[in-house]
C-alpha cells in the first residue's frame, strides 16, 4: 500500500562545521550512495540534510548521519566501508561483535594516516605505506625504494596535495628524469610541453585522480603546481614547496646531488624509485643507489623500503614481481 502524504514526515539534520565533501563525498558521491539504501528523499541544502519519508525510516537516516558526523569529528574522514557498516547498524542488520571489533581496529589504524583530497580519501593499505606517510611528516627528505605498484609516487602526490590545501606549502613541484631522451629533449617534435608530456604522464594521472582536472590545469597555469623534467631543476632554490622526484633510479649521481641540493626553506623532498628497473647506461651509477648508501645516517633523512607485500595493484602484479626477483 502506498504511503499517504500525511504518513510522511520531513526533518532536517544540520551539519554546520563539517566539511561537506567529507560528509557528502565529492560531487555528492556518498549522499547518492546512501540514498540507494532507503526509500526516503534525502537532499543536501546549504548546511543541512533534508529528509522526507516514513517516520521510522527518516529517524534511522537521521541517526546514520549523526553517526557519520561523529566519526568525521573524531577521525576527519569517511570511507564507503564505514558508511556500509553504519547503514547496517541503523537498519537493524546484525554485525558480528568480532567483525565489528576488527573493523574498528582497522579504521583506528587507518584513520591516523588517511589523506583527504578533493576527489577522494586515500588510506594506506599496508604497514610500510603507513611508515612512509609518517616519515614524510617527520623528515625533510624521504627516500622510498620499492617495486612497481606499491604506491610510492601516488601516496607522495596525495601527501603533497594535502600539504598544499592545508597551507603547509605554497606549491608542489613534480619531476622525473627523461632517460629515454637522454634529457636532451631538443630533437623531439613539438614545444616543451609536448616533448616532455610522455615522461610526466604518470604524475598528471595521479593529480587528476585527486583533484578535478580543471582545477589542476588552473593551478599549473598559476604555477602553484609545476611538473617538469629533472633537467629543468638545475640552478634553482625551491623554498616553501613539496618536491617529488619520481623514477629516482634513473638519475645519475650528479643529477641526484643536483636535485637534493635544490631544497630551500620550509620545503620537503620525496624521492621514489625502483632499483630493479634502472634504464641508465652501464657507465653510470644510479643516483638512487648511491644516495641510499651515502645519506642513510644523516639526521632529517629517512629511507623507507617497500616490497612485493605492499603491491596494491591486482594480485598478478605481485606474482610478476616475485618471478623477476627469483631470476635476479
Amino acid at each position: 500500500m502506498e504511503k499517504r502524504e500525511e504518513d510522511l514526515i520531513k526533518i532536517s539534520v544540520p551539519f554546520k562545521g563539517i566539511d561537506p565533501i567529507k560528509l557528502l563525498g565529492f560531487q555528492d558521491e556518498y549522499l547518492n550512495y546512501i540514498s540507494r539504501f532507503f526509500g526516503s528523499q534525502i537532499i543536501a541544502r546549504k548546511d543541512r540534510i533534508r529528509i522526507l519519508g516514513p517516520k521510522e525510516e527518516v529517524y534511522k537516516i537521521r541517526e546514520l548521519f549523526l553517526n557519520l558526523m561523529k566519526h568525521i569529528r573524531k577521525n576527519n574522514f569517511l570511507t564507503k566501508e564505514l558508511i556500509n557498516e553504519e547503514i547496517k547498524l541503523v537498519k537493524g542488520e546484525e554485525v558480528l561483535a568480532e567483525e565489528k571489533k576488527e573493523r574498528s581496529l582497522k579504521e583506528k589504524i587507518k584513520s591516523e594516516y588517511a589523506i583527504a583530497t578533493p576527489k577522494k580519501i586515500i588510506v594506506p593499505q599496508t604497514k610500510h605505506q603507513e611508515e612512509y606517510l609518517k616519515a614524510i611528516d617527520e623528515a625533510e627528505v624521504v627516500i622510498c625504494i620499492g617495486p612497481a605498484g606499491t604506491g610510492k609516487t601516488y601516496l607522495a602526490v596525495a601527501k603533497a596535495v594535502s600539504y598544499l590545501l592545508n597551507g603547509k606549502v605554497a606549491r608542489i613541484i613534480l619531476t622525473r628524469p627523461a632517460v629515454e631522451a637522454g634529457e636532451q629533449l631538443g630533437y623531439l617534435p613539438g614545444d616543451l610541453k609536448e616533448k616532455v608530456a610522455p615522461y610526466l604522464r604518470p604524475l598528471y594521472d595521479a593529480l587528476y585522480d585527486m583533484i578535478p582536472i580543471e582545477k589542476v590545469k588552473r593551478m599549473i597555469e598559476e604555477e602553484i603546481i609545476e611538473i617538469a623534467p629533472l633537467a629543468y631543476m638545475r640552478g634553482r632554490t625551491l623554498s616553501d614547496a613539496f618536491i617529488i622526484l619520481d623514477e629516482g633510479q634513473n638519475t645519475t649521481k650528479t643529477q641526484m646531488k643536483m636535485f637534493l641540493t635544490r631544497l630551500g626553506w620550509n620545503s620537503k623532498a620525496v624521492v621514489t624509485g625502483d632499483v630493479t628497473q634502472i634504464d641508465l647506461s652501464s657507465k653510470h651509477t644510479s643516483g638512487l643507489i648511491d644516495c641510499e648508501k651515502r645519506l642513510k645516517n644523516i639526521s632529517g633523512i629517512k629511507i623507507i623500503y617497500f616490497d612485493k607485500s605492499d603491491v596494491t595493484r591486482p594480485a598478478i602484479v605481485s606474482e610478476i614481481i616475485k618471478a623477476y626477483e627469483e631470476e635476479s
